[in-house]
């Protein structure tokens, strides 16, 4: 069974050609490349955020499969919510589901559930794919939905994680798929970005999870992105960068309201 686009002609561009020109556009060309345990990657349309993912993904080695953990807006399906399909359809073509990697994460956290109704509408690991298709065509994915909202989730997930990919036994990417916050000034957005991007980049789990909580920071992906810091610092990761900071107000002009992405490499 695939799955079938669901926001592709909304987030990002439906026909294949233009589809792969947009990516040519977002995607800038690096002379070198680092290889990252995790990176926050964010999940807006491509005209809002794709410059900011384009910049964070070409710069890094990508392994031949990539964990994507994403936020659930919707709500429907199960709490921890893995892709039980065979592959994900996009206009460029079909990835495959890394089905061995995805039982070893089922064997490490029996919470994890196969759950199409988490995926089936979800945009937050979907707009992510293409950019993975476009810079490593024989990428292979492991979705996994995560609607659940507390620390200790967290860490159970994070660790179970990360024990699944050293059994795995081969390199793998851990992708966040996050924005930063939601409808306000960009004034406001930085001075309250900066709090938990301070936790990621010190790859404090537990501390972006309360930053955020504590300050109202409408960072949708807050919770994938503390698993995989949460993962990547079981795996021996010790260092962060921040790729990027923009805003959507850097393309409408209206600063007044908007939401911000971060792109985030660690490694």
């Amino acid at each position: 069974m695939i799955r079938q686009a669901a926001v592709a002609g909304q987030f990002y561009p439906g026909s294949p050609r233009e589809l792969s020109q947009e990516l040519n556009r977002l995607v800038p060309d690096h002379a070198s490349k680092r290889a990252a345990l995790g990176v926050v990657c964010p999940h807006a349309g491509y005209i809002y955020s794709g410059s900011t993912a384009g910049r964070l993904l070409s710069g890094i080695d990508l392994p031949q499969t990539v964990v994507i953990l994403g936020p659930n807006h919707h709500g429907g399906g199960a709490l921890a919510a893995l892709s039980p399909e065979d592959g994900w359809q996009t206009p460029l073509g079909t990835v495959p589901i890394e089905k061995r990697l995805a039982a070893l994460i089922q064997q490490q956290i029996p919470a994890v559930q196969l759950d199409s109704n988490a995926h089936l509408r979800e945009h937050s690991l979907e707009v992510q794919v293409p950019f993975l298709q476009y810079l490593r065509p024989d990428v292979r994915i492991v979705p996994l939905c995560l609607a659940f909202g507390d620390y200790a989730g967290c860490e159970l997930l994070g660790k179970g994680l990360a024990a699944a990919i050293h059994a795995y036994g081969e390199p793998v990417l851990i992708l966040a798929s996050s924005d930063m916050t939601h409808y306000e000034s960009a004034q406001a957005a930085k001075q309250k970005d900066s709090l938990a991007l301070e936790r990621v980049l010190a790859l404090d789990a537990r501390g972006l999870v309360e930053v955020c909580r504590a300050n109202r920071i409408s960072m949708c992906g807050v919770i994938p992105a503390a698993v995989m810091l949460v993962a990547v610092k079981e795996l021996g990761a010790s260092q962060a960068e921040l790729v990027a900071y923009t805003t959507s107000g850097e393309i409408t002009g209206d600063l007044r309201e908007v939401v911000a992405y971060a792109a985030v490499s660690v490694w």
